[in-house]
């Protein structure tokens, strides 16, 4: 009798340790190795039950060896860019939450928790980890064209998809596994973290912003990213994804702006037509009429793209359906 209960006790025990949720930590790295030690020690303490995976992007330093000493799952991603190594992790790694952060140590693991407690409580599909909210990113960083990046960033996002982020451009964000397994990466650089905010606004993802503290770089180590170049990038990203998914009001704009055009050129003519009964200026004329045309045929393929998006869409949500089925904890 004692051998059945221990049995069915045990039984239980898998059960319930099957049912425990499983994070993985996603750490890309392009030569980190100053401070990769202790963004692998600070997550493995204050994420005990996690795995931490270090992607290393060939890196010339030895912060694949310095990750892996410090107890990371480390894979290497030759494509270079954070874009194509984010890609890679999320097919690669099984987990049912993510937290994805850089590996420069600015982020404190200690808001981790905070991070994945919405995700948790089905609150939430991502979480983005808000530095500028309480003002420590405007402190430690004295990289003024990086604020009003991401400045510039918001209020496109906000002017075109109605949704205002406090930081959009942040690299500390948690997410669940149909969010991760949904998500079509694009972008090659760091464009994907503005890739990922437009996904999810877009998509009506559920958002949560959490505030959190940033830390700059210690001394020695030196971002990646290029404020001009890398900021066209991001801006050509919205571009991008502006026609991907809103076709019909980005067309719509460029008809409205061609029908302007074409009425500038136009009205002149028709004046003095009107009062003349001749066109003298046929230049204008047929310059008029193009631009109208232009117009119409800017506003038809608005209409067009629009159909398949929303064809898209349809069949985006029904694969949304498949993966709550096959990762989901709960629908």
């Amino acid at each position: 009798m004692f051998v059945i209960e221990e049995e069915e006790l045990s039984v239980e025990q898998a059960a319930a340790a099957s049912s425990t949720p499983t994070v993985a930590v996603l750490v890309p790295c392009y030569n980190e190795a100053l401070t990769i030690a202790k963004v692998v020690d600070d997550f493995r303490r204050v994420l005990p039950e996690a795995t931490v995976y270090v992607y290393d992007n060939n890196s010339s330093d030895d912060t694949a060896a310095i990750a892996r000493a410090h107890g990371a799952v480390v894979r290497t991603e030759r494509r270079q860019g954070k874009g194509n190594v984010v890609r890679q992790m999320m097919r690669d790694i099984d987990a049912d939450y993510y937290v994805m952060v850089d590996g420069d140590d600015t982020y404190p693991a200690e808001a981790a928790p905070a991070l994945l407690a919405p995700l948790m409580a089905d609150e939430a599909d991502m979480t983005v980890g808000d530095r500028l909210s309480n003002g420590t990113y405007g402190k430690e960083n004295d990289r003024a064209f990086h604020g009003f990046g991401n400045n510039l960033v918001r209020f496109l996002i906000k002017l075109i998809y109605g949704f205002e982020f406090s930081d959009v451009m942040t690299g500390y964000r948690a997410y669940n596994a149909v969010f991760a397994k949904t998500m079509p990466v694009l972008s090659p650089g760091f464009e994907i973290e503005t890739e990922l905010s437009i996904h999810a606004v877009d998509k009506r993802w559920r958002i949560q912003e959490i505030p959190i503290d940033y830390r700059d770089r210690p001394e020695g180590s030196e971002s990646k990213l290029d404020t001009f170049s890398d900021g066209m990038k991001v801006l050509l990203m919205i571009l991008s994804l502006f026609k991907d998914y809103r076709p019909l009001a980005l067309f719509s704009w460029m008809s409205l702006v061609f029908f302007l055009l074409g009425l500038v050129a136009g009205v002149p003519v028709i004046v003095e037509f009107l009062q003349t009964g001749l066109v003298p200026k046929l230049p204008s004329a047929l310059l008029a009429v193009a631009l109208v045309v232009v117009g119409m045929l800017s506003f038809t393929s608005g209409l067009i793209l629009d159909t398949v998006v929303k064809g898209a869409r349809k069949q985006y949500e029904l694969d949304v359906t498949r993966a709550y089925e096959r990762y989901g904890r709960t629908i």
